[in-house]
């Protein structure tokens, strides 16, 4: 479940709450974890790194799918990973649906 303090932004997964800072190296380093277990050319679906970072039995990491769709788009202005749809590079601010991220291709 995701809860916001006023005092200070705060995610709270499988009962531990945690800073948004925090939350986003944590969803950066699933994503290249992820991807570092795959092939060269595979790519992974956000929800794959959401339900393993969510530390929950339940579907909380539902929660998570913003989150990493963000840290997402970080990578790619570090120009670690690319996102796409439809097997195409995407586009920030234009992508609607499904998407997926790989490797960046160098």
């Amino acid at each position: 479940m995701v809860r916001e303090s006023a005092a200070e932004d705060r995610v709270t997964l499988g009962g531990v709450a945690e800073s948004d800072r925090h939350l986003d190296q944590r969803l950066e380093q699933t994503i290249m974890s992820l991807l570092e277990r795959r092939a060269a050319t595979a790519s992974i679906c956000p929800s794959d790194a959401a339900r393993s970072a969510y530390e929950g039995d339940d579907d909380g990491w539902r929660d998570l799918m913003e989150p990493v769709r963000r840290a997402a788009w970080r990578l790619v202005e570090a120009g670690e990973v690319e996102v796409t749809q439809a097997g195409r590079p995407a586009v920030k601010g234009e992508t609607r649906g499904p998407i997926r991220i790989r490797r960046a291709r160098r």
